[in-house]
């Protein structure tokens, strides 16, 4: 009887990133953050983050460094092996998205052009 191989995380998160949502939880009336993607902007999709109270049917729960975020179903393809950071600069702060399915992106970074996932 062969073994399963353990399952690799959708997502990772740096410290930075796992420190903010560590933080913005904790101050928050929500348990979690849900990480997904829409339709949207001119390269044809948005990175999106919004609380959440409880997992929806089919969230996928990513644990890392200490915190739980939660993946929408629909998102996990499109997500698959990305790094979410979180950066400070003079100008901003935002989580930022190391996606390796991620073809293209709008000048001003706002929408992504991004390829499902191919299975190995």
């Amino acid at each position: 009887m062969s073994t399963r191989r353990p399952r690799p995380k959708i997502v990772t998160l740096t410290d930075a990133a796992a420190a903010r949502v560590r933080e913005i939880v904790s101050k928050g009336d929500k348990p979690y953050l849900r990480v997904g993607v829409v339709n949207g902007g001119c390269a044809g999709m948005e990175y999106r983050l919004d609380y959440a109270e409880a997992p929806q049917q089919f969230d996928e729960l990513v644990e890392d460094k200490g915190v739980n975020i939660l993946v929408a179903n629909d998102a996990v393809l499109f997500l698959l092996g990305s790094e979410i950071d979180y950066e400070t600069t003079r100008l901003a702060s935002r989580f930022v998205f190391k996606n390796p399915n991620q073809t293209d992106a709008c000048g001003c970074g706002e929408s992504v052009t991004i390829e499902p996932a191919k299975a190995e």
